[in-house]
């Protein structure tokens, strides 16, 4: 919430295009896998403040394809509030502006305001948004898969462009979207892009170990990570699939310092930024933007019954029952849902600890980087990635050209050539 204040700050980095430019390089330099760029689609007053200003999506990453190489793009975008046609061609022409390194974070769009700002009479709850989700992430599969491989010709001799037995409509019809195809772009070098899902309730769980190759998640403790990755995990067999064909990343916004002490230091300076003001704002927004300021700060957090309904849920449900375990004012929980120190936390060796701590207990298959404070992530790479480097723990190259191949995840065979191969095999 006070993140620009810092005075190490770029105030205005959510819309410049140079500090993207220059994180990103940095990124690579330390080979890492991807950038995630997260979104949403209603603000007011009390958002947090880049959520105020800051670009679309897969504006940002296109052109940021042309300024990297080998990491990979992964942009949020809505199932509640888009078209499949639109999100499937978006994601192909990234993937083939990109070389194939381009991911898409599925998202429902939980806060209802959205539903203003795009026509509709009403937000969609929670378990329609979810219903809308799979059949649109199905559909998205369906276009990518309408031209097979080698379908585009281009003799110029012979004047073939495209054969035509290489194109597939799709002809879907369903409970929420009706569409023919093909769509007017080929296949990617991926395949299909790769799909990410960031959902923790039941219904977020059960597409993501139907539909997605990977999952972003948060947890405050070690053995909730480990559960929510084993429950994942059972998930993805018992949808017939491969436990290790779904990734879970874990979110961290790692301290460091040179000593503990240093680290501390950085953390209290950031956490002094914040006033209770932002801290409430902060919280209220997981409550679909509830007013806190309401409520006396000393007192233990209310009952809040179904405020904020089901817009973060998970998330939710958890705030309360920390507050109600621990006996917590709101302003602790406030601050504390604001301020997070996390686990990960002190010098660079301890660091790099953590991380391999939390990878052995099986509680991710990697971790996605926040900033905690500014150049956090500039000091990540320079002082512990070759920490991890060093012991055998993190790549020194990238494996692959697309964002698939540096996961080690298959590329989806098409489904018209699948099916071509299996008829020949039977016939």
């Amino acid at each position: 919430m006070a993140g620009w204040r810092h005075p190490d700050a770029v105030a205005d980095a959510s819309v410049n295009f140079a500090y993207y430019t220059k994180l990103a390089q940095k990124a690579e330099a330390g080979k890492l896998d991807f950038l995630f760029i997260p979104d949403g689609l209603y603000i007011n007053e009390k958002s947090i403040p880049f959520f105020l200003n800051r670009f679309e999506p897969v504006t940002i990453l296109s052109a940021l394809a042309a300024v990297t190489s080998n990491i990979g793009l992964v942009a949020t975008l809505s199932t509640s509030y888009s078209e499949p046609f639109t999100v499937a061609r978006q994601f192909a022409s990234l993937d083939h502006i990109s070389g194939g390194r381009a991911g898409w974070n599925v998202v429902t769009s939980p806060l209802e305001g959205s539903a203003a700002n795009y026509s509709k009479e009403g937000h969609p709850n929670h378990d329609q948004r979810y219903l809308i989700a799979t059949e649109f992430l199905q559909v998205a599969k369906g276009l990518w898969d309408s031209w097979e491989e080698d379908a585009f010709v281009r003799d110029k001799a012979s004047g073939v462009f495209f054969d035509p037995q290489k194109m597939h409509r799709l002809n879907h019809k369903g409970e929420f979207f009706s569409v023919q195809g093909p769509l007017n772009i080929g296949r990617t070098k991926q395949g299909h892009p790769v799909v990410f899902q960031a959902g923790s309730s039941d219904d977020g769980r059960n597409l993501a170990a139907k539909e997605a190759d990977a999952v972003y998640t948060n947890h405050d403790s070690l053995e909730a990570a480990k559960e929510f990755y084993q429950d994942l995990k059972r998930r993805t067999a018992a949808y017939g699939r491969s436990p290790d064909d779904l990734l879970i990343f874990l979110g961290f916004s790692p301290i460091i310092g040179s000593t503990e002490e240093e680290a501390e230091r950085k953390y209290q300076q950031s956490a002094n930024l914040v006033s209770i003001e932002d801290a409430l704002n902060f919280l209220g927004r997981f409550f679909d933007h509830h007013d806190f300021s309401q409520y006396p700060l000393d007192e233990p957090f209310p009952e809040l019954g179904d405020v904020g309904g089901d817009a973060f849920r998970f998330r939710t449900e958890g705030i309360k029952r920390q507050a109600k375990e621990e006996n917590l004012t709101l302003r602790q929980v406030a601050l504390q849902v604001t301020t997070r120190k996390g686990e990960f936390f002190g010098t660079p060796e301890q660091v790099a600890d953590q991380i391999e701590h939390w990878f052995d207990s099986r509680a991710a298959d990697g971790f996605i980087l926040g900033e905690a404070y500014p150049g956090a992530v500039h000091e990540f790479v320079d002082l512990v990635v070759p920490i991890l480097q060093e012991r055998g723990r993190f790549r020194t190259e990238y494996e692959a050209g697309t964002l698939r191949g540096n996961f080690g995840l298959p590329v989806p065979v098409n489904r018209y050539t699948k099916a071509r191969e299996i008829e020949t095999i039977t016939s």
